[in-house]
Parts: structure tokens; sequence; C-alpha cells
């Protein structure tokens, strides 16, 4: 299937030709029809899989352009409304339609002047409801989206989510977007859809083909310069680097900054105003490494990350499977590195087994394999160079103690030594190492299950003899009640 089998208005299928998109992903092969078709759906799909394009393409294809809003969009953070608005705009720009993002810490005024001459709104539930409740706005939307409702549930924002559909008024057609669909966001399916049909994409389809897994095994003292080795070695051209607390991502930004690397840091703590000039900085190719919590990158949508690290390995399969889909988009080709200790290695392999894709095992470069990777990029930087009239005049110098050969060895040199690779020559486990480690964790695990039976089995027999002693009670009780 192509996108050219929707149907799509022809300024609808230029924006999808400009962004580069040819086939759909499984989530919008599934969605876009039924929402072409005006159903309700109910859509579980993790991040990375393309949820944006699978309402906003059929949304902006039936809009009206009456004027009015009529399209709503709820999303759990700042964030995301700025790239899911950023998304739509990019889509519907040829139709003219214009979107307004809502969200706290920014003006009212601003904000109710973009809704007034928006078709589209973009907007974070606790601020939409004050618009809401307190009568600045009186809407009556064509289409309402949830997306990633069981992030607003974690939140606390389903009560919130609720009232606003309280206030909504007149026929629509609600679209659900979940990664997962614990029983309180199926209640609220039930509560706010009609007759919704289910689309799912499993686990194994959401793991991009396109991205290849990689993780190295290191010291925990290591992990620093692994990391920084793996950058010289790779030399992303944009790499977002996952941390798990806002303090790692501070420390290792300020770290990065000291060695000469461009990066900054995302996270919860910074003002509004940072984290939007972070984020617009990393799209514009301004900053080359982004180093952010899960919670601050949720919903980034940068299409041209060529590399996702984990620094530490997330502590569940769904984090693990958000963070990498941010690499591999529209069609491109992502990779995926974990820096892992012997201490981590159960929980990757639970996180292999879970996503259901192979992630295979790598040895940190050495010093000297940079230094060869490096080789034709010094090579190109050579043939580049223009040659300057005081260069003339150093050769000129240099060639009355040495001879041609010696003088360009001597040039070389100096090039490398101005790259120079820093830490360690060796750093982390080699391959028979990590085999020894995997084979390890996989008799501790089976060890385990073993221990856990046998526990199982002598908790069934107490409860047993429990029940006996119980029961037996309970009769004499009985017989003195009598």
């Amino acid at each position: 299937m192509k996108f050219s089998d929707f149907g799509f208005k022809k300024e609808i299928f230029k924006a999808i030709q400009d962004a580069g998109f040819v086939e759909p992903s499984p989530v919008q092969k599934e969605a876009i029809p039924l929402v072409l078709q005006g159903s309700d759906i109910v859509a579980q799909a993790h991040t990375g899989t393309g949820k944006t394009a699978a309402f906003g393409l059929p949304i902006l294809n039936m809009l009206e352009l009456d004027g009015s809003v009529e399209a709503v969009v709820i999303v759990p953070t700042r964030e995301l409304a700025m790239q899911v608005s950023d998304e739509i705009y990019k889509f519907g720009r040829n139709l003219g339609i214009n979107t307004a993002t809502v969200y706290g810490g920014s003006s009212y005024q601003r904000q109710l002047k973009h809704i007034a001459n928006a078709a589209v709104v973009i907007a974070t539930p606790g601020r939409f409801l004050d618009l809401l409740s307190s009568g600045k706005i009186n809407i009556s939307p064509k289409f309402m989206v949830l997306d990633e409702a069981d992030e607003m549930l974690d939140m606390g924002f389903l009560d919130d989510i609720k009232e606003i559909f309280s206030y909504l008024d007149g026929s629509r057609q609600t679209l659900m977007f979940s990664a997962t669909m614990p029983p309180a966001i199926k209640e609220l399916a039930k509560t706010i859809l009609y007759r919704p049909e289910f689309v799912t994409i499993t686990k194994r389809e959401t793991t991009n083909t396109n991205i290849k897994q990689n993780f190295y095994v290191v010291d925990e003292w290591e992990r620093d310069d692994a990391l920084i080795r793996l950058l010289d070695y790779k030399n992303p051209t944009k790499s977002i680097i996952f941390c798990r607390t806002r303090k790692e991502v501070d420390r290792l930004s300020t770290l990065l900054g000291s060695k000469g690397y461009s990066a900054k840091g995302l996270h919860g703590d910074m003002e509004q105003r940072q984290r939007e000039e972070v984020i617009r900085g990393f799209k514009k190719s301004d900053i080359e490494a982004l180093i952010a919590t899960d919670v601050a990158a949720r919903g980034l949508d940068v299409s041209d990350v060529s590399h996702v690290f984990n620094y530490h390995i997330p502590f569940d399969s769904e984090s693990y499977v958000h963070r990498i889909g941010r690499t591999g988009r529209a069609g491109r080709e992502g990779m995926a590195i974990s820096i892992v200790t012997p201490q981590e290695f159960k929980s990757l392999q639970k996180i292999q087994k879970d996503v259901g894709s192979s992630l295979e095992s790598k040895v940190i470069p050495t010093i000297k394999d940079v230094q060869v990777k490096k080789k034709s990029s010094l090579v190109e930087s050579v043939k580049s160079q223009k040659i300057s009239d005081l260069a003339r005049d150093l050769i000129d110098e240099l060639k009355k103690d040495f001879v041609d050969e010696d003088i360009a060895l001597k040039l070389a040199s100096m090039m490398y030594s101005a790259n120079d690779i820093a830490g360690s020559d060796r750093i982390g486990k080699n391959q028979a190492e990590i085999s020894k480690i995997a084979e390890r964790a996989k008799h501790e695990r089976s060890g385990n299950s073993r221990n856990r039976g046998r526990n199982n089995r002598g908790r069934r027999r107490n409860n047993s003899n429990r029940g006996n002693s119980n029961g037996g009670q309970r009769r004499k009780n009985n017989t003195r009640r009598k």
C-alpha cells in the first residue's frame, strides 16, 4: 500500500511527498481508512509508529474550512503539543490551514488570538479545560483526538479529560491513541466514543526494522568514557542521549560541552523558554546531541535523528520502544545503542524478550579503530582545503630542513594529534567476556525460576494447612455459639 491509495486531496498528497513519505506505517494503514469513513477508533500503538499522520492526514482531508475550530487534539505535554502542531501545520499548509498550540505557562490572550484563526487546536488538558470552564472559548469541534491517552492517565489528567468532553456539544468523531490499554483507559473509551473500531499494532511491529540495535557492556566507572568513544566512532549527525534523571542530564551535558561536543540538556526543571529554545536548536541542527529524560523527550518528533543512545537502559520495555522510536523515521535508517553493565544484563535480556527484536552485542572501539574511521574524513578535509599564501611560505621554510615526504608526514601527524582520542585504549568487555556474562545471567534466571516454583509449592502447602486449621477453629467457634 502507498499513500496515493488513500485518495487524499492533491494539496495534502503534495505535503506527504515533500515530507518524503511513500509507504504508510502499520498504524497508518489500519487507522486512516477507518477515520476517512467516519468511525470512532481506539488505536493501540507506540510513539514513533506514525500516529500523528494516522489521525492528522485524514482529519485535514475532511476539514470544511468554515472559519471555526473543527478539530482538537489533546496531548499530555507542552513538548508534544508543539511537535504535533508543527506536523499538522506541515501537512495542511498547502490548504492554508492554521493551527493553535495551547498549554500552560503562556499568555492567555496570545493563545486566544491564535485559536480565533485556527482550524485545528492542539492543547494540553489543564489549559484547555481552563479556557472552556471560564467561558473564554465556546467551540463545537467535528473531530476530537486523545493522543498518548495512557500518559495523560499517569499524569493525573483523567478527570480533566472527562470534564472537557462535558463542555463539547454536538456530534463529533473521536479518536483515541494509546501505547497501552489499562482498565481506566478502556472505561474512558466506553464513555466518550461511539461504537469504536479497534486498531492494535503489536510490539513486534512497533520495533522499526530500519533501526539497528546494538549494546555494549562496560563497568559502571567506564560509562562516560564509553559514551564519548562511541560518539567519536559513530560520529552521529543528530542524536538523542537518554538519561534516567534530571541531575544526570545536567552533568552529562556539562561534560560533553567541555569536551567540545555540540550538546544540550532537556528536562522538566528547565524554564519553558529554555526548553523551546533547545528543541528549536535541535530541530535546526544547531545542536547535534540532545541529552534528555524520558518525560522531557516524550512526543519529541524530529525525523532526521541518526542515533539514539541509552546512557542507562530504561526500567521497562515500553520505555525502550518509546526511546528507540525517535530514530529510523520516515523510511530512514537509524541506530539504537545501549550502554549496560554486567549487573543490568538481565534487564537487557528481558527487554529483548519483550520487544521481540535482536539486540546485537558489540565491543567498544579502540583508539586505533577511531583513528582509522576518521581517516576518510581527514582525507576529505585535506582535499577540500584551499591553499593560502601563508601556507606556501611555511612549506618553503620547512623545505630548508626536510624533504617533501617528511613535511607531509609531520603535517598529517599534527592533524591526527589535533583530533586526539581521549580515554583508555580499551574500554568495556570483549566478546568472550560478554558471552560469559550472558551465560551467567541465563543460569541465574533459570535458578530463580526453579526457586520460585519451590517457594510457591511451599506456600500452597502452608496455605492448605492454615485453611484446615482455620476451618477447625471456625467449627469450634460455631459449636460454642450454639
